[in-house]
């Protein structure tokens, strides 16, 4: 009888998945974003252990394989699939070593722009009458402009290189994350469970690190994922207007900046970095939406 009890109670019992699983489910439900996942780690490989990936040193000069077609065009070069530069440099060597940078770009100014936009965030929701239309009131001012060209105004005060480019994409996507994360903390706030642990004697600090920022990290962490691709575009850009990583170190705008000569008689050395930018941040996109679908309760498929 016993035994009959406790297997009627196991079988009431419901088999709830892990957060893990049923975050993977809701994902995988988006083929898009699991093909734009594998991509991604692609990148992410190629960029970790670009010393050993990387056929050749990204800067060498062959001088005698100037302008090498890639290795399935006519005069290409099994040693060369991509082909070479107008330096005779090896494409397919640059494009290794500039997912190290573009990526590197990329996390450094999200994360730049991410944790003061929280902590911005959070006291203009909490301190709405001292702080919050004085903190909302300089974001308006920033987006007034658009991120390249506030960032290409900070460049230019700052001067060209690889830190300041980072720190220039970071202050023009700072606005965004501010008033994602005050927008998120304002329909918090007056929930219960707030209410609860401000009775239970909670400090403000607590409150807005322990307490509710954890239940709005779904849309920072979505918000990030797509300026992660933007951060990666706008560093390709500025290169391109010879603002951002300076010569010879490979990245894929500098890459493009250096081509724009030779489109007509060496298309290649434009086309390679030019689609490694659209592949990359293309699928860094479509991962972002599955992020969303996946994080994002009234978004989520049914299974």
């Amino acid at each position: 009888m016993t035994t009959q009890v406790q297997a009627v109670a196991t079988e009431a019992v419901p088999n709830f998945p892990s957060p893990l699983k049923e975050f993977w489910q809701s994902f995988s439900h988006n083929k898009g974003a699991v093909v734009a996942l594998l991509i991604f780690i692609v990148l992410v490989i190629s960029a970790l252990f670009a010393g050993w990936i990387a056929p050749h040193n990204p800067i060498e000069q062959y001088r005698d394989h100037m302008l090498t077609p890639p290795v399935w065009a006519e005069g290409g070069m099994r040693t060369y699939l991509l082909g070479t530069d107008e330096l005779g440099r090896d494409i397919l060597s640059r494009l290794i070593y500039g997912a190290r940078v573009s990526l590197l770009i990329g996390l450094m100014s999200v994360i730049m722009s991410m944790l003061p936009g929280i902590v911005l965030g959070l006291l203009a929701a909490f301190f709405a009458k001292r702080l919050g239309a004085l903190i909302m009131r300089v974001m308006d001012i920033m987006q007034a402009l658009p991120s390249l060209l506030l960032a290409i105004c900070i460049i230019t005060i700052l001067g060209p290189g690889l830190v300041n480019t980072m720190i220039a994409i970071a202050i023009g996507s700072l606005p965004s994350y501010t008033r994602l994360a005050r927008a998120a903390a304002m329909g918090e706030i007056n929930k219960e469970y707030v209410t609860a642990s401000r009775v239970a004697g909670a400090g403000t600090l607590r409150l807005m690190f322990v307490t509710v920022l954890p239940n709005c990290m779904a849309p920072l962490i979505v918000n990030a994922t797509l300026g992660f691709s933007s951060a990666i575009l706008e560093a390709a850009a500025l290169g391109f207007l010879g603002l951002g990583v300076q010569p010879p170190t490979p990245e894929w705008g500098t890459m493009l900046s250096a081509a724009r000569d030779y489109i007509e008689r060496a298309p290649w050395v434009v086309t390679m970095p030019g689609l490694t930018v659209l592949i990359s941040v293309l699928a860094i996109n479509l991962m972002g939406d599955g992020l969303r679908d996946a994080l994002d309760p009234k978004l989520k498929r049914a299974a």
